[in-house]
């Protein structure tokens, strides 16, 4: 039930939880379809064997598999597997519209910043981390990679939507000021862009560690294994994740900053200090030094990308602890913002 005497919009309220789940639908629809273009890029590697070995066979008078039958028909494979992968984008944005209808939606059903609790925080959040991938990996040869974007995504949305929903409803007192669409808008967007980040890394470190192995056994594996196989080994380069994990920190660790700035400022005004190592503050402060560490790593000859990937891999660690653990279970002044 809904408490206080400000007027909630009961409509608008259902139409965004609509949308919600909407969105986290279409996000999986898209995932799949870009893990199905990952999977068919093995059909795309092997018709181009098939096709060198067309050209430099045995002359003119080859026959057999390389009729122009048989290309023809590896042609088609291709192109759809291309298909699903420029079909899998424009559905990205069809969730991503949902998903910010929903956002809207929600603000005007309570008449505040729709970021006053955990369920709408994680919105906010999935919703920065999709327009985030969408931007740094709208290559065609990167789009693929959206789909592990959309893991966490969906993941944390499920979550939000279930174990962590809240009804519409005003905010609690403490969170009655403008600082709050200041705040934790920065903080919300700056944490999508660096899951971005964090999940570039991730990849960075598989294929790093099984690429190699993973192209060489992706044609003999079958079953559950070879799909595995399939998927890293057509992850793109590790050089082109090192790259799109450092572009995005490099956006969202001067906005992370903001964000823990614009917190201090909120909390002299609201608390009459501008920082009392409340465990919130705490972990925010550690994850801008893991991320300040990660800069200067990449920064610094000598040191492997691989261990810079770790400390980005940490950072997004320590973000993840500060959304969960702390709001959830470690008991502070943010402890409100909580469910």
């Amino acid at each position: 039930m809904n408490t206080g005497t400000e007027h909630v919009d009961e409509t608008l309220a259902r139409y965004s939880d609509l949308l919600f789940g909407t969105a986290i639908t279409v996000y999986v629809l898209a995932m799949l379809l870009f893990l199905a273009a990952l999977a068919g890029a093995r059909t795309r590697r092997l018709a181009s064997k098939e096709l060198v070995g067309a050209g430099v066979g045995s002359g003119a008078g080859a026959t057999g598999d390389r009729t122009p039958g048989k290309i023809a028909d590896t042609a088609r494979r291709r192109t759809f597997s291309e298909t699903l992968g420029a079909m899998a984008y424009p559905v990205v944005f069809v969730g991503l519209a949902a998903h910010i209808a929903s956002i809207i939606c929600r603000g005007m059903a309570v008449d505040r910043a729709p970021w006053g609790n955990m369920y709408e925080f994680i919105s906010l959040t999935c919703a920065a981390g999709v327009v985030a991938g969408v931007v740094v990996l709208r290559k065609p040869a990167n789009r693929p990679l959206l789909s592990f974007v959309l893991v966490p995504v969906a993941l944390l949305m499920f979550i939000a939507g279930t174990e962590l929903y809240t009804q519409a409803a005003p905010v609690v007192p403490a969170l009655k000021s403008y600082w709050l669409a200041i705040h934790v808008s920065i903080i919300s967007v700056s944490s999508g862009v660096l899951l971005v980040s964090g999940v570039s890394s991730m990849l960075y470190l598989v294929k790093m560690q099984w690429g190699e192995k993973a192209e060489s056994l992706e044609r003999t594996e079958t079953g559950a294994k070879g799909a595995v196989m399939r998927l890293v080994a057509h992850i793109p380069g590790a050089d082109a994740l090192d790259r799109l994990a450092y572009k995005c920190v490099v956006f969202g660790f001067p906005l992370f900053g903001l964000g823990v700035i614009c917190g201090a400022i909120w909390a002299e005004s609201a608390w009459g200090r501008f920082w009392g190592w409340d465990p919130k503050e705490t972990v925010s402060f550690i994850a801008w030094v893991i991320y300040a560490a990660y800069l200067h790593a990449r920064a610094t000859a000598g040191w492997r990308n691989t261990a810079a990937a770790w400390i980005n891999v940490a950072g997004f660690v320590a973000m993840l602890f500060n959304l969960f653990i702390i709001n959830l279970v470690v008991s502070g002044l943010h402890s409100y913002a909580g469910l």
